[in-house]
């Protein structure tokens, strides 16, 4: 069985348990308190972070290689799509957004100081993305993918963040609505997950 360490606020986690929900595997989460990790965290990562994902022999941490592997392994609903030069775009697409977006999230928890700036450029490179789906409904297109997966939970915190998107953002934000709905998404939410939105 594959066992999932994951922090129970941390949206890094929080992507790796909407993908196990949206295959329907058997599996369990162990919740990891951010604050006050056990020791065998940095055992198991050298980083001493989560997510990590031990099954058997294998160890893998970074959302991103987790939820390959988990779309590999069990490759029903196919979260990254068939087709290579898709899916090598798709890669591009994730790069790019933990670049862009996903490396101010740590900014925002750790360092007060220049989280203003992060609140700021997340909320820039987030309008910059909202007409996108006022013609399609999902990130690839029609069909619900990876990079849905890797936004959702940075949508979901928003409020938590103290990022306010403007009305020019409102495709985004229905966008947002939709995944929400997801029982993938619903399932995979914590108690304290649930507890940041109003």
């Amino acid at each position: 069985m594959m066992n999932l360490y994951s922090g129970t606020t941390c949206p890094f986690s929080h992507r790796c348990r909407i993908v196990l929900y949206e295959k329907g595997m058997d599996f369990q989460v162990i919740d990891v308190d951010l604050f006050n990790k056990p020791e065998d965290i940095a055992v198991i990562n050298p980083y001493n972070r989560v997510p990590v994902l031990v099954e058997r022999d294998l160890i893998l941490y970074e959302p991103n290689i987790i939820n390959e592997y988990i779309d590999e392994r069990f490759p029903h609903p196919q979260l990254m799509p068939a087709d290579p030069v898709m899916r090598a775009r798709a890669r591009q697409l994730l790069v790019t957004m933990e670049r862009e977006i996903f490396s101010h999230i740590e900014i925002l928890e750790k360092n007060q100081k220049t989280a203003d700036k992060s609140r700021q450029h997340i909320r820039e490179q987030l309008t910059a993305m909202a007409p996108v789906f006022a013609k399609q409904k999902h990130m690839l297109g029609e069909d619900f993918s990876m990079l849905d997966v890797a936004i959702a939970p940075l949508l979901w915190r928003l409020d938590h963040y103290g990022v306010e998107l403007s009305k020019t953002a409102a495709p985004l934000m229905k966008y947002a609505e939709r995944i929400f709905s997801r029982q993938g998404f619903i399932d995979a939410l914590t108690p304290s997950e649930k507890a940041m939105r109003k």
